[in-house]
């Protein structure tokens, strides 16, 4: 019987499972896509790399898309065993909740091993790859956009500056164009009531068709020798230039994108995270110290020396345990001239901005260190909070199907969408604030996951003995314990 029971719930929690999960994977994947799509549009991507990118982008969005698709999968299963009366049948029969869920227990213990497995082996690859692709389309430049009022440089040896567009005609007025192709010297000039500007068909040259206007061109290659420098001039009602410009996709090497933090797996983010850590408590040891040697008293003699105060019967000299000698330097200031006087706070205001410069030149280094150790720190966080979610996700799920006790596709996916976008933002919160180190960043990477936790066993508490989550009854009662206990408190305090 319990064979039989297993695989029964079994089979309706892996059927949904699958549907959820490739529901939930291509809503991701359409609003992540969604995002990027300025950088896709109109630029004559092959299919082929947007079939790439889709991919990589599917296989990189399964880290959110999983844990949804637990949560919602069983939660569906156990609303649908609570609806339609089979959770009480077992129930009666004997066979406790937990033993109901034993099936889809170790069928997630399994999950949760191969995500992790997943976010540490391919989850970088795709990552690297999809990564590699945004920044090919963001250096795509199919389209020229000329802006009016200001020199556009986008192709190389090229200047434009338009004064006008006419956007109904695609086509700028008032413009001047600078060609330094051949060289600065023999530099020419063309100005044109109006220029309008498109690609070739193979996609090779920019052709810049040009109508009423006057060019001016330097001829000082024909004239070796000669102290003027001629110059040519050509008024046209019609002109065309062709200048290359290779608008065919080209793919970036995905070797710019290994040394970053989500390319790397834990093994990797070990390495350099001791690298890092290492690297930053030096440069703090070291800034701090070079810092707090620096002898102000003999940036000061120096600076005095410099100006040659040294009246010896007013200098008073002190001793130290290293028998050096130093200047009492007040005594020696407050007997300057004015004029010295004066020229020793120049000079010490130089000192202080000095060192300023040098701290904030150091802070900046330090600061970039941090950020490195950040960065990869939450990455390695995040190799297991996968893991941890899908497991947690199963806890809260189940027990709140059996609770609720509704399946199909309404309350369920209400329910778990709210809570999925609950975490989402409690994640993102926690992750914000560890990347600004205003929390530890193992408290940001896994404080969505405490609440996670404290609501799972919460649910599970109250699914195993049986109790309804809505029930008004229960709550009027802790309302009304609580009450009486403030009034006793309330009733301590007068006495």
């Amino acid at each position: 019987m319990f064979k039989k029971i297993d695989q029964y719930i079994f089979r309706q929690f892996i059927t949904l499972l699958t549907v959820t999960f490739f529901i939930s994977l291509f809503i991701i994947v359409m609003q992540f896509i969604w995002l990027r799509i300025d950088d896709m549009i109109g630029k004559g991507i092959p299919l082929e790399i947007m079939a790439k990118f889709f991919f990589y982008a599917s296989l990189s969005s399964a880290t959110i898309a999983l844990p949804l698709a637990i949560l919602l999968a069983s939660l569906m299963t156990f609303g649908n065993l609570g609806e339609r009366l089979e959770l009480i049948a077992m129930k009666t029969a004997g066979i406790s909740l937990f033993r109901i869920m034993r099936p889809i227990m170790i069928f997630i213990f399994f999950i949760v091993i191969g995500a992790f497995f997943y976010s540490n082996y391919v989850i970088p690859i795709a990552q690297q790859r999809m990564w590699t692709l945004i920044f090919s389309f963001q250096d795509k430049a199919l389209e020229i956009e000329i802006p009016v009022g200001e020199f556009y440089s986008g192709i190389r040896g090229i200047n434009i500056y338009a004064r006008g567009k006419d956007k109904s005609k695609k086509t700028m007025l008032d413009v001047m164009i600078y060609d330094f192709t051949k060289g600065f010297d023999n530099a020419s000039v063309t100005a044109a009531d109006t220029v309008k500007i498109s690609t070739t068909e193979d996609k090779k040259y920019i052709k810049i068709v040009m109508k009423n206007g006057e060019s001016f061109e330097n001829v000082q290659s024909q004239q070796v020798g000669s102290n003027t420098i001629p110059y040519r001039r050509e008024s046209f009602k019609s002109k065309e230039l062709l200048f290359e410009f290779d608008t065919g996709f080209k793919e970036m090497d995905e070797k710019v994108m290994e040394n970053q933090h989500i390319s790397k797996n834990i093994q990797k983010l070990m390495i350099d995270i001791d690298s890092i850590n290492h690297r930053r408590d030096s440069l703090k040891s070291e800034y701090a110290q070079k810092l707090i040697t620096t002898n102000n008293k003999d940036r000061q003699r120096v600076m005095l020396t410099d100006f040659q105060l040294v009246p010896q019967p007013q200098i008073e000299l002190v001793h130290d345990s290293t028998a050096n000698t130093i200047i009492d330097t007040d005594s020696l200031f407050a007997s300057s001239s004015q004029e010295q006087m004066v020229s020793i706070m120049q000079k010490a205001s130089e000192e202080i901005e000095s060192v300023m410069s040098d701290v904030k030149y150091n802070t900046i280094i330090i600061n970039e260190s941090d950020d490195f150790f950040k960065t990869h720190n939450i990455e390695w966080h995040l190799k297991f909070t996968l893991s941890f979610a899908c497991l947690i996700f199963f806890f809260i799920g189940a027990p709140l199907g059996a609770i609720i006790g509704k399946g199909g596709l309404g309350l369920p996916t209400v329910v778990s969408i709210i809570l999925f976008i609950a975490y989402y933002i409690v994640n993102t919160m926690g992750q914000k604030m560890a990347r600004e180190g205003t929390w530890e960043v193992w408290q940001g990477m896994w404080f969505s996951s405490a609440i996670l936790l404290i609501i799972g066993i919460f649910l599970t508490y109250r699914a195993v003995k049986d109790t309804r989550f809505l029930e008004a009854d229960s709550y009027r009662k802790l309302l009304k314990g609580a009450k009486q206990f403030l009034v006793k408190i309330k009733i301590s305090k007068n006495r």
